[in-house]
């Protein structure tokens, strides 16, 4: 788990976050090979979107890269694959 002073309030990392762990911003969109990536892997992991009425921490990533829920990611990374 990430540190809370890492972590977005809107979903993944803030700028301290993406300087320290050497990552690039998300991409909202585009069919670029690491949004096509992130949509590979996030699309299969385990775990609920939303919990206690509130969005996890899954579903405000693939919000930020542009996905509405898992589902949509699967789709994505399956029509973009090379």
């Amino acid at each position: 788990m990430v540190a809370k002073r890492f972590q977005d309030p809107s979903g993944g990392l803030n700028d301290a976050g993406r300087k320290k762990f050497g990552v690039k911003r998300p991409q909202s969109s585009g069919k670029d090979g690491r949004r096509i990536s992130f949509a590979a892997r996030f699309s299969k992991v385990p775990g609920p979107l939303m919990k206690d009425g509130k969005p996890t921490r899954l579903k405000l990533a693939l919000k930020k890269w542009g996905f509405a829920n898992k589902q949509a990611a699967a789709s994505f990374a399956a029509n973009n694959k090379a």
